[in-house]
Formats: structure tokens, sequence, C-alpha cells
């Protein structure tokens, strides 16, 4: 059994660097411990940080849907309106690393209400704003409060449950992004037809003030964990395996994002799909990416490097099935599913091998994932665009799913990096 050693000093931490193991942690191993001795795990609060990224992500994905009655409530053209969800990401960027160092000795469970109650006020003001000026603000708002949770989620997961169900925790958390992918958006798309865009808004401020109340309800009071200053970021930052891993992960998410930012234009070709059926298709998309969530519970605390190679093999297959054979409409549908199905499985995968990489330092990790990710949503996009108006949509597909896989195998090989 491998033991992953605790850090005490500089020269320790470069030790740990050069043997960091990525693979499941038995029962019985010996791991740092990070859930209190004696506690009894909490899955209650595993449930409610679930329902805390659910109000959020929900939040984060309306605009894409709503995005047509926004311009015109606002009077700006739907490009400026899209900006809000550009906004979203790019502050994710800096908020994500600097919430722990920030509110360093803050009780977690505090520390998540309080972004909770953060999310509900930028959708109070989005949905009050008389101008795209006061909407762009509320999202920046937006994307403080929702990086800042994904930079806290696996560390406090880590200490609700014992360290070999983590993957499987963090499977529970991530489905609510699985169920405001297939539920939330296309309901909130239905309301705004039905009671216009600012109503929908309330009702998700309300749906944030829900996760707030449920989250300080479920959740027990989490001490900050041990490396959640500035230091610790410093330290996780100056970890080569964690710097190559950063770069697997933006190169995964970018792929992807390089792809399914232009997956209707892809879809263009499939012959006689209506706009009913593009609806079903991401649909289809997004039930994938439930089961994919579900599977990648099991295999991060089982098969942790297996999956890390598999899913981004499977997505950049998929894709690329979509992108050279859209006229053979079974396979197209297909494609998407396990499109949908392996990237699905991506966040509770890349969170658990940031927790199992540094166990000491689990906020600064948690942090620059998130600024990872967000990163390579904006690249990913920007260079998809490139490649679709310079060599088409087909190529642009192809291209994201070659890079995805690219940086599946490069993340998946971090633990074998030497400093």
């Amino acid at each position: 059994m491998r033991t992953i050693g605790r850090v005490r000093d500089g020269a320790a931490a470069e030790s740990r660097d050069m043997s960091v193991d990525t693979s499941p942690v038995p029962a019985t191993a010996s791991v740092p411990v990070v859930r209190p001795p004696g506690r009894p795990a909490a899955w209650g609060g595993v449930v409610a940080l679930m329902i805390g990224v659910f109000a959020l992500v929900t939040a984060e994905f309306l605009p894409a849907s709503l995005l047509t009655p926004v311009a015109v409530g606002l009077h700006v053209s739907e490009g400026t309106a899209g900006q809000a969800v550009t906004a979203t990401a790019l502050i994710g960027i800096v908020a994500g690393p600097a919430i722990g160092p920030l509110f360093h000795r803050l009780d977690r469970r505090t520390l998540l209400v309080g972004l909770a109650l953060l999310a509900a006020l930028s959708n109070i003001l989005v949905a009050t704003a008389p101008a795209f000026g006061v909407l762009l603000l509320a999202r920046v708002l937006l994307g403080i409060a929702i990086s800042g949770f994904w930079s806290m989620a696996v560390a406090v997961a880590a200490q609700l449950v014992p360290a070999e169900h983590l993957g499987r925790a963090m499977m529970i958390v991530n489905t609510g992004v699985s169920l405001a992918t297939v539920v939330a958006v296309p309901l909130g798309a239905f309301l705004g037809a039905l009671w216009g865009w600012r109503a929908v808004f309330v009702l998700v401020a309300v749906a944030s003030v829900v996760a707030a109340v449920v989250q300080r309800v479920l959740l027990p009071r989490v001490e900050p964990a041990a490396g959640s200053g500035v230091r610790a970021l410093f330290g996780a930052l100056r970890s080569p395996v964690m710097i190559v891993g950063l770069l697997g992960i933006a190169l995964l998410a970018g792929g992807h994002f390089m792809g399914f930012t232009y997956i209707r234009l892809g879809a263009s070709d499939i012959p006689g799909l209506t706009a009913g059926g593009l609806a079903m298709m991401l649909a289809a998309y997004g039930l994938g990416g439930f089961a994919g969530n579900l599977v990648a519970g099991v295999v991060a605390d089982r098969r942790l490097r297996t999956g890390l190679v598999v899913m981004p093999a499977v997505l950049g297959a998929a894709v690329t099935v979509f992108a050279l054979l859209p006229d053979q409409v079974p396979l197209a549908i297909a494609a998407v599913v396990l499109w949908g199905f392996a990237f699905g499985g991506v966040p509770t995968l890349v969170q658990t091998w940031a927790a199992r990489v540094e166990p000491e330092r689990m906020e600064a990790a948690g942090g620059l994932v998130v600024a990872a990710f967000q990163l390579a949503i904006a690249l990913g996009a920007a260079a998809g665009g490139l490649l679709v108006d310079g060599a088409g949509v087909r190529e642009a597909l192809v291209a994201g799913g070659v890079v995805a896989v690219l940086g599946g195998v490069l993340l998946s090989t971090a633990r074998r990096r030497r400093a």
C-alpha cells in the first residue's frame, strides 16, 4: 500500500511532488486525516452541496436559454447579451483560487451559505436590471459565487465522507450540474416564454436562498483545511505534478468547448433536423452526461487513472464520429449521447484527482482546477471560433476531440512526472 506523507516543510513538499500517486485509496491505507476522527459520514451535507451546485449552475446557464428576450428587454444585441456568460467565466479565473486565501479562517459552512446568498443577490439584480451594465455587474457577482463554491467543494466533501468514498461524494455533488443541464435550463426557457425572463431570475434567486438554508441545516461546521492560505496556493503552483495536471485539465476542458460551443453548427448537416429535434438531441447529451457522472463516481474511487484516459478517449471518438458522419442520423445521435457521457464524468474525475494529488492543500488545488476550467472555457470557445471561420465546423470539432484526448493522457501521467 502507498502512503502519502504529510507536508512538513519545503523539502518535504518537493519530495512528495516526485512520488504522488493518483490510484484509488484503499479503505485501510494511511492517508492524511481530513474528516474529523469520530465524526460519522455526513451524506446529508453532500446532498446540500449538490443542491447548491444545482442552483448556481442553473443561474449560470440561464442566459443561454433566455438570450433573445434579455437582449430585447435591455435594448442590446444578442452578441452583447452573450457577454454575460463570458463575464461569469472570466471572473472565475481569479476568484476560484482567491476565495480560500481571502477567507482562510472562516468556517466553510458559513462561507458556502454566504456564496449561495451572493448568487441570490446576483439573480435579483439581473431580474431588476434597468440597463445592461447592471446585469453585467450582477453576473460578475455570480461568477464569484460559482467559482468560490467549486473551489471549496472537494475540500468540504473530503471532511464529510471517508477518503475511499470521495469519488462517490463528488459524483453526488456534480449531479446538480446534470440536473441543471437536463431539467432547469429547458424549464427556464419554457417559463420565460410564459412569465418573462425577469420572473425566471427571481425564481432562481429563491432557489439560491433555499440552497443556503439547506446548507445551513444539513452541513456540519467545517473548519478550513490546513492548506487554505496564500502559502498553500503558491505551494500547489510550485508542484510539477500539479502544473502538468492543470495543463492536462485545460486541454481536456478546452478541447471539449472547442467543439461543444459549435455543436449546433455541426448538427446543421443532419438530414431533417428541426429545432425540436435539436432540443431533443441536446437533452440526449444531458442524459448521457448524467449517466457518465454516475459511472465516474465509482471509477474515481477504484480506477482513477483508467478513467482519466478512457473518458477523454471516448469523448474524442464521439466528437469525431459526430463531425465526420453527420448524415448518418443514428450514429450522430449515439455520438452525442457518448459525448455527453464522457464529459459528464470529467468533473468528478478531475476533482478527485486534485484531492489525491494535493491531500494537504485541497482548497488550493480546488481553486486552481476551477481557474483552469474557466480559462479553458474562454480559450476553447475562442479557438473553436477561429477554426470554424478559417477551416470549417467539422475541422473544429475534430480538433477539439484530439485536444481533449491529449489532455486526458497528460493528466493521467501527471503522477509520473518528476521535479
